[in-house]
């Protein structure tokens, strides 16, 4: 809630007590890491968001020019980058179609396949996620609010959480990545 006073009480512990109040102990921890998790999330986004917006991205956008200028070619099928970025199909072609319209991405034909199409970053989108990697790094990245031991155990905590969950497979071929 960025611009009004913080609140006096933890509405988290609030509801955690609640919960155990209400003869659910047994789940209360659990409802309380999940929305703080979710809560925290919402923070992050909103600092990231709020660096980004003098650039004229959204995280989402951001994350396809960040992605498409790792690449060798600055260049993948617009499917590749659905999976890469863990996003639905419909959201890749929406954050497309926002940066083409800025000139930050051009469509292309795929090379090989007819029925593909690529996404390709553009000079000035080079620039622009250039300049706006350099201000998350100063403003969010380095500055993230937790400890460099604390940023540690929550990579490897939420990496686990991740992999258990079937978000990825480590030991899936390299070149399915």
């Amino acid at each position: 809630m960025s611009g009004s006073l913080p609140l006096l009480k933890d509405p988290i512990a609030e509801a955690r007590r609640q919960w155990q109040d209400h003869g659910w102990g047994d789940a209360a921890d659990g409802m309380a890491a999940v929305t703080a998790l979710m809560r925290a999330q919402q923070i992050l986004l909103g600092r990231i968001e709020a660096v980004l917006k003098p650039h004229g991205l959204s995280f989402a956008r951001y994350e396809l020019l960040a992605l498409l200028s790792f690449t060798r070619t600055g260049s993948l099928p617009m499917a590749k980058a659905s999976a890469r970025l863990q996003v639905h199909p419909t959201s890749v072609t929406s954050a497309v179609n926002r940066l083409e319209r800025a000139g930050l991405v051009r469509r292309v034909a795929h090379p090989t396949d007819g029925r593909a199409t690529l996404v390709q970053i553009s000079s000035e989108g080079r620039a622009v996620v250039l300049a706006a990697t350099k201000d998350l790094n100063a403003a969010v990245f380095t500055n993230t609010g937790f400890t460099g031991e604390e940023v540690d155990v929550l990579i490897e905590t939420l990496g686990r959480f991740r992999r258990q969950a079937g978000d990825f497979d480590e030991n899936a071929r390299r070149d399915e990545y």
